[in-house]
Parts: structure tokens; sequence; C-alpha cells
């Protein structure tokens, strides 16, 4: 069976939250608690309808505000590399942070190293974020122009993807966050029916479906 992980807010209803941790600052985990943002359950369901034969593994690192820490995400990924033939196929981080922490670059690397397949959250435009910045991780984010099935290509490692914006779906969370784990969704649904994919084989299965090149232009007036 097809494994993601998941990082993020923790299991919703539809999840095995007994195969669920919650990292904490320091670095320890205990059993998952209920997710209390949404976040996490949305972003499963997403890769669950991409994929309905997915098993989604929750690393919790959102308490009760969309804030974490490096630490926390670095040993969510130790977790899951620590997994040996059980670890996800793909890991889908709908986050970014700000800085470079050096735990968080040496627990991608070691993942990415080991033919892990990471994506991670980043705007279509601005300043670099981590961990969707590292080399080996592939860049995710939103595009209004993306029906559900559409993937759009903005730079080498960088795509975009439906993400629930008004163009396409009701009003709630989108952006970035989403756009991620419809690319994880997307690639959990290719690995299921090709196998596993190393990262570059993985960046070539998006950019050969991506039907959108470049940046969305933006439409002024006046």
């Amino acid at each position: 069976m097809l494994r993601v992980g998941v990082i993020d807010s923790g299991p919703g209803p539809d999840d095995r939250a007994e195969d669920a941790r919650v990292f904490m600052a320091d670095g320890s985990a205990i059993p998952a608690r209920p997710d209390r943002l949404g976040h996490g359950t949305a972003v499963a369901a997403i890769i669950r309808r991409a994929c309905p034969g997915a098993a989604i593994i929750h690393a919790q690192v959102f308490d009760d505000r969309p804030v974490t820490s490096a630490l926390r995400v670095a040993a969510a990924l130790r977790w899951f590399g620590a997994m040996g033939e059980a670890r996800p196929q793909v890991i889908c981080m709908s986050l970014g942070l700000a800085a470079d922490r050096a735990p968080l670059r040496r627990a991608c690397e070691a993942l990415v190293a080991g033919g892990a397949v990471l994506v991670a959250a980043h705007p279509a435009r601005g300043a670099p974020c981590f961990p969707a910045a590292y080399p080996g991780v592939i860049a995710a984010t939103g595009d209004a122009r993306c029906g559900w099935d559409d993937l759009s290509q903005l730079a080498p490692a960088l795509f975009g993807a439906w993400c629930n914006s008004p163009e396409h779906g009701p009003p709630g969370m989108g952006g970035a966050s989403l756009g991620a784990a419809r690319i994880a969704g997307h690639l959990a649904a290719i690995m299921a029916r090709t196998g596993r994919l190393d990262e570059p084989a993985a960046i070539a299965a998006l950019a050969a479906r991506a039907i959108h090149h470049g940046p969305e232009r933006k439409c002024g007036h006046g």
C-alpha cells in the first residue's frame, strides 16, 4: 500500500489516529491529538481524493495555532526516516518557515538521499521559504489556472496545482498549502500506478503533465 506522510495539524475523523504522533518543541513525541485547526484534515482529504488507496500517516507539528518550529518539523521528518521500508513514499509539508535552520535542512537531506519524495508549500512569488527552498525538495503552490487534474510548472522544481481558489471551488482554505497537498496527491496517484519514484523522476513526471508554464499573469485595470 502506498504511504503518504502528512506533517501538519494532525489526524481528522477519517484518519488512523493510532498511527499518528505529535512532535513537541523539545523533540519528544507522544500520541497525536485530534486536529484542532482542521488543516491537516483538509490536506489528508485532498490526498485521499487523488489517491483513494493511500495510507495517510500524520505527524502533528501544529497545536491550536498555525505556528510551528523547524525543530518540530525536523523531528517529524526523522521519525519518518526511521521507519525503514515502511517509510512514506511521499511526504507532504503544507507549511513554510522564513529561516533556514540546520536541523531541518539535515533532516530533509537525509530523506532525499534515501530516495523519499518531499513536497513543501512555497508562495508562487516572494522570498524563499523552507523546507521548499532546499535542494531535492519539490516546491508547490496554488495556481488559479489549474482545475483538479491540471498542473503548472513555474520553475524547474516549483509546480502549481488546484488549491480551492474561488475560480474552482467554494470559499475556504486555499493557497500554497492546499496546492502542496494537491501536488502530493498527484505524486501519490502516479506512484500508485508506476511504483516508487525518487525526486528527479518525480519532477520529470510532474513536468510531463504540466499544461501551464511560467507564472500566472496578473491583470490590472486603468
